[in-house]
């Protein structure tokens, strides 16, 4: 299967960095983390088009049920530039969630309008910054049951720093008092291309220009250290934060289509 969404391209890339694996099957690709059972998108199909009916949507789960006996949740991308939540509505007449998101790109970048200067903008190195990265991640997203979740945001940290240690990429925070306040990170995906990954701020400290600063400080490392032409940046189109990324530099491109189901009782 030929991948056109530069949003699954990198996504795909990162995730073989990380130990994936990928399973061509045609008209979908099988993605699979063993490493990692609980990350729905590290775990999921992603199919060459949409289904046309519920019918089709709903012959998609049963294959998803085939490639993963054993998870308790569904996710499936749909692969494209330029879907609509209409492309989607099949999957949602089944039951799933959509998300349609914003891919952005950036080939230089410049200091957002108000930039902090009092925070430490530095990479994630110790182990201390790496269990901060945790709890922050935490602190960030409450929409999950907590034990469930911190099992995943743990494994997924310890997949983060790997692909750092093994030269892929960075992982980079803003400290305030030694506190790490916002974080995201930049990984190669292929020469000349690298995305950023898990775009953090702590709720107590929003609005204050650290994500703004910390987007400018890594891209600058992307652009100079990495190689990279292009940074890819994919974003909640109804999230506050896609102004953050358009203050520095970045512009919409392309969509990015999935569906997912969480596990029964992960919600909060």
């Amino acid at each position: 299967m030929d991948v056109t969404s530069l949003a699954y391209r990198t996504d795909l890339a990162l995730l073989e960095l990380g130990g994936s694996r990928l399973e061509d099957r045609g008209d979908h690709l099988v993605v699979c983390s063993p490493h990692n059972p609980t990350f729905w998108w590290g775990n999921f199909l992603l199919l060459g088009r949409a289904p046309t009916d519920q019918t089709a949507a709903e012959e998609w789960l049963t294959r998803f049920a085939e490639a993963f006996p054993d998870a308790e949740h569904v996710a499936i991308g749909v692969d494209g530039a330029d879907g609509t939540a209409a492309d989607l509505a099949p999957f949602q007449a089944a039951g799933l969630e959509p998300d349609v998101a914003t891919v952005m790109t950036a080939s230089s970048v410049h200091e957002p309008p108000r930039p902090n200067r009092a925070a430490t903008y530095r990479p994630l190195e110790s182990d201390d910054d790496w269990s901060q990265s945790v709890d922050l991640q935490m602190a960030s997203d409450t929409d999950y049951e907590p034990v469930y979740h911190r099992r995943f945001v743990q494994r997924k940290a310890a997949t983060n720093r790997a692909l750092v240690e093994a030269g892929h990429g960075g992982w980079f925070g803003a400290f305030v008092d030694g506190r790490l306040c916002s974080q995201m990170g930049l990984v190669a995906a292929s020469p000349g291309l690298a995305r950023f990954q898990s775009v953090e701020t702590h709720p107590e400290a929003r609005g204050q220009g650290l994500a703004g600063t910390l987007v400018h400080y890594v891209s600058s490392y992307g652009l100079d250290e990495l190689g990279a032409t292009t940074l890819v940046m994919v974003a909640d189109p109804e999230y506050l934060a896609i102004r953050i990324y358009r203050s520095v530099g970045f512009t919409d491109g392309e969509t990015q289509l999935q569906v997912a189901r969480p596990p029964a009782g992960t919600k909060v």
